[in-house]
């Protein structure tokens, strides 16, 4: 076991807890990182102004770099600093606050969600991309083109995806990238989110390259997060079976699965300039491997951090990140992930005959369901 492979791992969490013991900034020999583990460290570094999301020397992917998924890539505001971060963060970050939650909730019930596991599947990974879609703007027809366009997009993001992946991103890229240009386009275009987000980012900057470039990303962040939220969710119904679960309390489902086995267990910091976190000197050049999950389970953070409890009291974590770059479209990531469980509940779905894999990953747990 190492801190990579655990994200996968049937259950990494008491692994988790020897890394917290073994220090909670450490160095780890095999895989020639640091690894933040405990709640004091990860929020030290998510909060550092010299740990950046990307390497220097590295800003893009080198199996990215030089077609159109590397130039999407290099705009998004998750994989950037200062300015190039906070122009389109501003631009986005408070629309998507601002949405209407029941607006969500009909656009997820709108679908057809069966309880088999293509109908799984398809409200998992489709559904929520679809949504997206649909808020700013694009037909029904053409959001279930999107999503089909943003899985394919997703695989340039991992460094797992073969030469065939790759290439297919780069692909879907160049269309997603022509989809939004036609969608800021059209004169016809009534989606009250686009129309602001296009306010707010026109008076920051007039590259309109950066914005279709974090309109994709917002659909691509959609993508496997929100799946792997959903299908932990049902993997924690699952598992604790003596639990109340109707429609009310499934925010209190989510909120706990968030913390307890959330869908990205870690994510990575470089250091950019040597500094010093948590009594460890860092040099430029570094690699922190930040596992988030580890976090969630320091008794530091909470109390019994090993029970599942609905009705835990000040629960902490850091379900959607920290510091700046906390992930900007979390409150629609919740509406959407309680509306498709609550629909999925709905159908009379076998969640105790579920059973899973999970999805290559090195940082994200997203299971893959059958019956």
């Amino acid at each position: 076991m190492d801190p990579i492979i655990a994200a996968t791992h049937a259950d990494p969490y008491p692994y988790y807890a020897q890394l917290r013991a073994a220090g909670g900034l450490a160095f780890h020999q095999g895989l020639n990182l640091w690894v933040a583990s405990s709640a004091r460290a990860v929020a030290a570094v998510l909060e550092h102004p010299d740990c950046h999301v990307r390497p220097t020397d590295e800003p893009v992917p080198k199996a990215i770099a030089g077609g159109m998924a590397g130039s999407v890539f290099g705009r998004l505001m998750r994989m950037n600093e200062g300015p190039r971060q906070r122009c389109p963060r501003s631009a986005i970050e408070p629309e998507l606050a601002a949405l209407d939650c029941s607006e969500v909730k009909a656009l997820v019930t709108a679908r057809l969600i069966t309880p088999d596991a293509e109908g799984l599947h398809n409200a998992m990974f489709r559904g929520p991309v679809c949504v997206v879609a649909a808020l700013l703007g694009f037909s029904p027809a053409h959001a279930r083109i999107i999503s089909e366009l943003t899985a394919e997009f997703v695989a340039c993001l991992s460094p797992l995806s073969d030469h065939a992946q790759v290439a297919a991103a780069q692909l879907a890229a160049e269309q997603l990238s022509g989809y939004m240009v036609e969608l800021l386009n059209d004169p016809d275009n009534s989606s009250p989110l686009l129309a602001n987000i296009r306010r707010r980012f026109a008076a920051m900057s007039t590259d309109q390259t950066v914005l279709i470039a974090n309109l994709v990303g917002l659909l691509s962040q959609t993508h496997e997060a929100t799946a792997g939220l959903i299908g932990n969710t049902l993997i924690a119904l699952h598992r604790h079976p003596a639990l109340p679960r109707d429609a009310a309390n499934i925010n209190d489902w989510i909120a706990e699965t968030l913390r307890f086995d959330p869908p990205v267990q870690n994510t990575r910091r470089f250091v950019a300039a040597a500094c010093e976190i948590e009594g460890v000197r860092l040099a430029a050049g570094d690699v922190i491997l930040v596992v988030l999950a580890a976090a969630n389970r320091d008794p530091m953070l909470n109390n019994e951090p090993e029970q599942f409890l609905l009705d835990r009291a000040n629960r902490q974590s850091f379900r959607f990140g920290a510091g700046r770059h906390h992930c900007p479209g979390q409150g629609l990531a919740l509406d959407i992930c309680t509306a498709t469980l609550q629909a999925l509940l709905a159908t009379g779905i076998e969640v105790g005959g579920l059973k899973w894999v999970y999805r290559r990953s090195l940082n994200g747990r997203v299971p893959a369901f059958s019956f």
